[in-house]
């Protein structure tokens, strides 16, 4: 058995409940990114998983359907759809294996978007149409092995020299990180804390970057992470995103997209987990009948079914606001904490539903089950996102 996703649990008309929310162009972009993610991606996410790579060829498929352009104007290579198309796309690559979702929702919404929203016009000519075609993949370099939810601590530095900057430092978790062909780093130019971080475009063919191989992760194994290494990295003034000091604004901007990202990955991975369940429970036999009768089996699914929808609307509320031109950082960070812990308890929940076979790769939800667990900590844990929406609510700040 392929380890992948099925179709979604249809009502009697045929229609999964969002459509009846869609346009006919969200829905055209939700079909192809399924069609494209059962062909594609879902017959070798169990082998990717075991090898703990992924077949490189995937990154121009993605490019060939517009994948790595998704949100991007046309004047600049992309495929210029709405947020709420995104999220369903990339809740189709988080349904059949989370791993590729990540390159989507890296080079797309930590990179591509943010060079769109922060970069001049010679920026965004220089590196987005290699960015939406597969040429050249973008990483975010945010995090370092000594500050994680603490991002203003970070301690790569920065040093102007004439026209150039010198950067220094390293960067631990970065997705795509010995893939990518740019990688958007945030160092220091300044004083202590946000304010004095600046953000730049390091082309990783650079004299002095170097980027190694995470191995041995829980899940997302098939995902390239690295660690990125800045040794006297020279880049000039040209190649610094927004203005000097302002770095910490554009990473928290591309973050308010990343959440909603990860949000709609854990939507799809959570939806797997429900599809694996139905499609076993009523297979399966015990006691001379299929345990979908059993009453405790029913309401893992019933429980789970309730969580998918409301996650699911939590996402489409954020990019809904985002299409409209309005700011979605506390609908980001709703949909990020409560989508990610939806998707661990709905893969918990497959797994038990699963018995013995859960346990196993020959089914996804153990699979699910590893790929959710990092939702609920990277671009800003669970217990960050309390804070950052408790500041939001009360306009007390716990950070401080």
């Amino acid at each position: 058995m392929r380890c992948g996703a099925g179709a979604p649990h249809e009502d009697a008309e045929g229609r999964t409940a969002l459509d009846f929310e869609l346009t006919d162009e969200q829905r055209m972009v939700r079909d192809t990114a399924r069609a494209f993610c059962d062909k594609e991606i879902a017959p070798y996410a169990r082998d990717w998983d075991r090898r703990e790579e992924m077949d490189p060829e995937i990154v121009p498929k993605l490019a060939e359907v517009g994948f790595l352009g998704a949100g991007i104007p046309e004047d600049y290579g992309g495929n210029p759809i709405d947020h709420v198309s995104y999220c369903l796309l990339i809740e189709e690559l988080g349904r059949a294996d989370s791993s590729v979702r990540g390159i989507v929702s890296v080079n797309v919404g930590l990179v591509a978007k943010t060079v769109l929203a922060w970069g001049t016009e010679e920026q965004k000519r220089r590196w987005l149409p290699g960015l939406c075609s597969g040429e050249t993949l973008g990483c975010f370099g945010l995090t370092e092995p000594g500050s994680g939810s603490d991002a203003a601590s970070l301690r790569t530095r920065a040093v102007r020299d004439g026209e150039d900057w010198v950067l220094s430092g390293s960067k631990l978790f970065i997705t795509n990180g010995t893939w990518a062909g740019v990688a958007l780093i945030m160092a220091r130019t300044g004083g202590e804390g946000a304010r004095g971080i600046t953000a730049f475009l390091v082309p990783t063919n650079a004299d002095g970057f170097s980027a190694t191989k995470v191995t041995g992760k829980l899940g997302l194994r098939a995902q390239d992470t690295g660690e990125l290494h800045l040794d006297g990295v020279r880049v000039p003034d040209a190649n610094r995103l927004g203005g000097e000091g302002e770095g910490f604004r554009v990473a928290m901007s591309a973050l308010d997209k990343g959440r909603m990202s990860l949000a709609a990955g854990s939507v799809g991975i959570a939806q797997g987990c429900l599809d694996a369940s139905i499609a076993y429970a009523t297979e399966r036999k015990q006691f001379d009948r299929p345990i979908a009768r059993f009453q405790l089996v029913q309401e893992l699914i019933a429980e789970t079914a309730v969580e998918v929808e409301a996650a699911r609307l939590l996402v489409l509320r954020a990019a809904s606001k985002a299409d409209r031109g309005e700011k979605h950082t506390l609908e980001s960070s709703f949909a990020k904490l409560y989508a990610s812990e939806v998707a661990v308890r709905a893969s918990n929940a497959a797994v038990q539903v699963h018995g013995g076979y859960g346990y196993i790769d020959e089914y996804p939800v153990g699979k699910y089950l590893r790929d959710a667990r990092v939702a609920t900590l990277y671009e800003g844990t669970s217990q960050i996102q309390k804070l950052l929406i408790g500041r939001a609510l009360t306009g007390e700040n716990a950070f401080a």
